[in-house]
C-alpha cells in the first residue's frame, strides 16, 4: 500500500480501504528531496532504505526480500519486540549519503523489511494510533500521583502495539521505576521511557515564533546545536532573557544562524574593555555597529549623555598612540557627515495638509455661524 504523503509518519485509510489521505502533524521536515529519482538505478544502488516514523524518528533497513519499493510505501519492519510500522522516505544512492551525514556506517548490521503493509496491518497500526493521546493523558496523571518531577511530552505506539515509548522532558534524574511498573500492568504492553529537550519539545508541539513564522525547530531543524550567550554578545543584543528565549525556554536557535558573520566582521576589531585617553579625559566603550566599523565612546559613563562615534580604524590608531605613551587631544572624527545625508523627497505629501482641529466642535459652531450670517446677508441684498 501507498501513501499519499501524510506528515506524521502517520497516515489514515481512505473510504476505499485503498490507499491513504489525511495530511496531519508537523510539516514533514524529515523528507529528503530525491534529486535523483528520474535516473535509472546503476551499480552502485543500495538494498538499503530510510523509512520515517512518527514525528523525528526514522530509521535505516535492509531489503533482504528485493521488494519493489518506492517513496511513500507503508511497510512494516522488523522491530523488538514484534513489527512497526513506518513509511518509506528515500532510496537509492542517496540513502548512502545520509549514512554517512549520520556517521552510520555501511558495514553496520541493519534490520530487515518485512513485507508491504497488508490491510490488517494497517488497521492495527490506526488503533495503536488511536490510544496514543489518552495514554498520555493518563500517564501524566500517574506521574503526578507519583510526584515523579517529569513531563510526558507524547506517546509513541509500535505498530502492533507490542510496545509504548514515552518522551518525556526532567530537570533532573527521575527514579520511574515505580511509574514503568504501573504503566506496564494499566495498558498491558512493553514500556520505553525515552528523555527528551526542551527543544525537542518544542519541535513536536510546534507553534509561531515572534519573526511571525512557525518555528524552526518543527519545520525544518532535526540536529539541534547548543546556543550560548556568546553568541548574543557577539551580535551586540541585549542580555535580556525574555526576549532571547524561544518557546522552549532555551536560547533561540536562530541566534546561531549570523553568528559566523559577526565573527568574520569582528576579527580586525579593536578590545572594548580597553579605555581611549586623551586630554579631555579618558573614553570608555559604550556600543558598536559592526557591519558600519563604527564605535561609540564616551567620556561620562554615569550619563552617557554625549556619545562620540568613531571609526574601527581611528580607535585601534589611538590605543596603539597610548600604548606609545602618546594621548591624543580628541576623539573627534567626521563619520556622521560622510555617512548620513539628507536627502530630499521628489514628491509632495498633500495629505492632511487642512487644520488637525478642524473636525472639533469649536471650529464646527463657528463654521454654523459663517453659514447663517452669510444666508442673513444674501436675504437682506435681496430683500
Amino acid at each position: 500500500m501507498k501513501c499519499s504523503g501524510c506528515t506524521r509518519g502517520r497516515a489514515n485509510p481512505d473510504n476505499n480501504n485503498t490507499g491513504f489521505s489525511g495530511i496531519t502533524g508537523d510539516s514533514n521536515k524529515l523528507d529528503i528531496y530525491d534529486w535523483l529519482s528520474d535516473l535509472p538505478k546503476n551499480a552502485h544502488s543500495t538494498d538499503i532504505i530510510e523509512i520515517r516514523f512518527k514525528n523525528t524518528r526514522k530509521a535505516y533497513y535492509k531489503n533482504v526480500n528485493q521488494l519493489h519499493l518506492e517513496i511513500g510505501d507503508v511497510v512494516a519492519v522488523e522491530a523488538s519486540p514484534g513489527h512497526d510500522i513506518g513509511m518509506i522516505s528515500l532510496t537509492g544512492e542517496l540513502v548512502l549519503n545520509q549514512l554517512k551525514k549520520n556517521n552510520i556506517g555501511i558495514e553496520t548490521e541493519f534490520k530487515k523489511i518485512y513485507r508491504k503493509a497488508k490491510q490488517t496491518d494497517i488497521e492495527k497500526w490506526n488503533d495503536a494510533i488511536a490510544l496514543e493521546h489518552p495514554t498520555m493523558i493518563k500517564t501524566r496523571q500517574l506521574a503526578g500521583d507519583l510526584k515523579l518531577n517529569m513531563k510526558i511530552g507524547d506517546v509513541e505506539y509500535q505498530g502492533d502495539k507490542t510496545k509504548a515509548i514515552f518522551y518525556y522532558i526532567a530537570e533532573e534524574r527521575v527514579d520511574f521505576r515505580e511509574l514503568i511498573k504501573i504503566l506496564a500492568e494499566e495498558f498491558k504492553t512493553r514500556i520505553e521511557m525515552r528523555q527528551i529537550g526542551a527543544r525537542q519539545e518544542a519541535g513536536r508541539i510546534g507553534g509561531i515564533g515572534p519573526c511571525g513564522r512557525e518555528l524552526c525547530c518543527s519545520t525544518w531543524i532535526t540536529n539541534f546545536v547548543s546556543v550560548t550567550t556568546n553568541s548574543a554578545r557577539y551580535q551586540e543584543l541585549s542580555l535580556n532573557p525574555q526576549k532571547l528565549a524561544g518557546q522552549c525556554g532555551k536560547l533561540k536557535c536562530c541566534l546561531n544562524y549570523e553568528l559566523d558573520a559577526y565573527i568574520e566582521a569582528q576579527k580586525d576589531f579593536p578590545a572594548t574593555n580597553i579605555p581611549l585617553e586623551t586630554k579631555k579625559g579618558v573614553a570608555k566603550h559604550q556600543k558598536t555597529d559592526i557591519f558600519n566599523r563604527l564605535m561609540w565612546y564616551t567620556y561620562d559613563v554615569e550619563t552617557s549623555s554625549s556619545f562620540i562615534t568613531i571609526s574601527v580604524d581611528r580607535v585601534k590608531e589611538i590605543q596603539e598612540l597610548n600604548k606609545q605613551g602618546v594621548i591624543v587631544n580628541e576623539l573627534k572624527e567626521k563619520v556622521h557627515e560622510d555617512m548620513v545625508s539628507e536627502e530630499l523627497p521628489d514628491y509632495e505629501n498633500v495629505v492632511g495638509q487642512e487644520s488637525l482641529t478642524r473636525f472639533d466642535a469649536r471650529n464646527r459652531k463657528s463654521k454654523g455661524k459663517k453659514k447663517k450670517k452669510r444666508k442673513s446677508h444674501s436675504r437682506k441684498n435681496n430683500a
